[in-house]
């Protein structure tokens, strides 16, 4: 009696694999969509089609997924202003060791500049940080280095305007929070992906924090 054919081998469909970042990614879209305190672990893993495991594997909390989510936006906005106060990433080819140091109001414009680029890059994580009201020890180390930002941003405002590049009728602090109250307005209408670019967004957003809106054809 012939032998039957063996049966080919059922073709099995894995499951996607999902490293740290693609996990901590969609943790964050919930979190901004669904509110922090409203989203579990069992919402990621469902999101990702993953178990709650799957998620501990790579986070032990929810707490853990908020801190790093945090920190990606916190490090990322210190890191912006520790360039723009060093003034440049190290001497070009060009320039020697005794470069003259940059202008108040030129550190001033690059930290505007670079907090966009990293607001853009980030967008989901800057999102989430201004949403942090200190409910738990999580944000509220999150909300103390924000505010030593601020405070470093206050820090070069007043130089700006000790140095007679900024106005000097209106006090610095609200220029401080006016300023970068304007970036951090990007979060609720910047859509990465779309017709403008970040350079385009720090552009836009330079040129009307420093020349303002008039039109110079018409001073």
């Amino acid at each position: 009696m012939p032998t039957a054919p063996a049966s080919a081998p059922v073709s099995r469909r894995g499951r996607p694999g999902h490293d740290r970042a693609a996990v901590l990614q969609r943790a964050v879209e919930l979190f901004n969509r669904q509110g922090y305190d409203a989203t579990s672990v069992g919402d990621v893993a469902a999101a990702l089609g993953l178990t709650k495991s799957a998620i501990y594997h790579h986070f032990p909390s929810k707490e853990a997924l908020l801190s790093a989510a945090l920190d990606e936006a916190l490090d990322g906005l210190e890191a912006a202003i520790d360039r723009a106060v060093a003034g440049s990433d190290g001497p070009t080819q060009d320039e020697g060791p005794h470069t003259a140091a940059p202008t108040a109001y030129a550190r001033l414009h690059r930290a505007v500049e670079e907090s966009v680029h990293v607001l853009v890059r980030h967008l989901p994580a800057v999102t989430l940080l201004l949403r942090v009201r200190g409910n738990s020890a999580v944000e509220t180390a999150a909300l103390d280095r924000r505010r030593a930002l601020d405070d470093r941003l206050g820090e070069l405002v007043r130089a700006a305007v000790k140095e007679g590049a900024l106005r000097h009728d209106l006090p610095p602090d609200v220029i401080t929070r006016l300023v970068f109250g304007t970036v951090n307005s990007l979060t609720e209408w910047y859509r990465p992906g779309g017709p403008v670019g970040a350079d385009e967004v720090a552009r836009f957003v330079t040129t009307l924090v420093f020349d303002g809106l008039a039109d110079g054809d018409r001073a």
